[in-house]
């Protein structure tokens, strides 16, 4: 089932998600439809706090990417309860455009840690614990910010900020349109 994604100025963008319990209500369900909600709206990621739910589980499709990075082709995974635990300061940064099914239409340079150590539980329950860098390490850093209350818009420099702010008052007016279903704030 395809779900509506809240956009900019929806409350639950700025909560701190919870891990969830083992036993998380139709969380195979959830999974499906957040993975059917992203497919559908283009996007690699998708956090549960865009749909709505402020719990600690997200989407992560790079298979579109295929083409660029053969390395990330049939990549689809779901990531329950994921922390990122440290940074790999030796790896440095890079700063590359980003964009937000929350925000659409804004695209703004990020610049991240191009190593995490990240830590989460699979759909089976299973724990993982691993260094991640590349690409990959981009989308989760943006989608575990997610989870964190935090939007990639935050990350941009002010002066960046300055030039979307415009964008993001009206978007927090509920003055949104995409080609995807969203729930706009009102």
């Amino acid at each position: 089932m395809i779900l509506p994604i809240y956009t900019y100025g929806q409350s639950v963008l700025r909560k701190q998600a919870e891990d969830i319990a083992p036993d998380y209500p139709e969380l195979k369900e959830l999974i499906a439809n957040m993975f059917e909600t992203m497919n559908k709206s283009e996007g690699v990621g998708l956090a549960a706090p865009q749909i709505g739910l402020p719990i600690r589980v997200v989407v992560i499709t790079l298979d579109p990417l295929k083409e660029d990075f053969p390395q990330y082709a049939g990549f689809n995974h779901a990531y329950i309860n994921p922390h990122i635990l440290e940074v790999d300061e030796k790896a440095g940064t890079e700063t590359l455009e980003e964009g937000c099914l929350s925000l659409p239409g804004v695209h703004e340079p990020v610049k991240r840690p191009k190593r995490i150590r990240v830590e989460w539980l699979d759909e089976e329950m299973q724990p993982h614990n691993e260094w991640v860098d590349g690409y990959l390490a981009r989308v989760m850093q943006h989608e575990f910010d997610h989870l964190e209350g935090t939007l990639f818009t935050d990350r941009i420099s002010p002066l960046r900020k300055q030039m979307v702010k415009k964008k993001l008052s009206a978007m927090a007016k509920g003055k949104v349109s995409c080609s995807y279903k969203i729930k706009p704030a009102h």
